[in-house]
């Protein structure tokens, strides 16, 4: 994973009117959690929405209270309205222990399906992963070079080295479908052929029923 460092402060108070106050002031409460014990916190509101708005997935160095910690992103919690974090829970990592992340989904190569007129369809463009820190990797990387028109990618066929992607095998990531556009002119071809098809056969009918007027 790529990594990124945060620093935060202890709280003093963990209750309602003081999370209230901290957000007013431009902070986010949270708590960090896996460790020995409980570290509840609060983080400059903008430092952290670069590190959560944003396609990747961090280790974060995360310093607090004169002490730093290996941590990732476990739950975030949005204002409905708003969209603004109001807290945000962090695990400690540890070498030992699996931890479960959502990595970013990337595509290599040109899908051939596409070049025929297909659209690309990404159905997960995050997928979980879980795996020991030091082996999850940044993104997870597909090559759709070969996918032509109504083929798809499943979990299955998925290979992510030292981690286990926790969906059904069955479940597709992604697949090329036809576009409209290509659709109708699949529509337009099979028209044209049937017209010849007809115009061909009335032609084929007069000219033998001229034939037998001759006789």
């Amino acid at each position: 994973m790529k990594t990124a460092s945060l620093s935060g402060s202890p709280r003093e108070g963990v209750g309602k009117k003081d999370a209230a106050e901290l957000r007013a002031k431009g902070q986010v409460p949270g708590v960090l959690y896996g460790g020995s014990e409980q570290v509840h916190f609060h983080v400059n509101e903008v430092q952290l929405n670069k590190l959560i708005f944003t396609p990747d997935t961090y280790l974060i160095q995360f310093e607090v209270g004169g002490a730093s910690h290996n941590c990732v992103v476990q739950d975030i919690q949005f204002h409905p309205v708003t969209d603004r974090i109001v807290h945000i829970d962090l695990l400690q990592v540890t070498k030992d222990k699996p931890i479960r992340v959502n990595l970013p989904v990337s595509t290599e190569g040109s899908a051939i399906g596409v070049q025929n007129g297909g659209r690309l369809h990404i159905v997960y463009r995050r997928l979980p992963v879980v795996g020991l820190a030091d082996q999850i990797p940044e993104t997870i990387s597909m090559d759709i070079s070969s996918l032509d028109i109504g083929d798809s990618l499943r979990v299955g066929q998925l290979s992510v080295d030292g981690c286990k992607v926790p969906l059904n095998e069955s479940a597709v990531v992604l697949g090329v479908r036809r576009t409209r556009a290509a659709m109708s002119a699949a529509s337009d071809e099979v028209a044209d052929a049937a017209e010849g098809a007809e115009g061909a056969a009335e032609g084929a009918a007069e000219g033998a029923a001229e034939d037998g007027g001759e006789e």
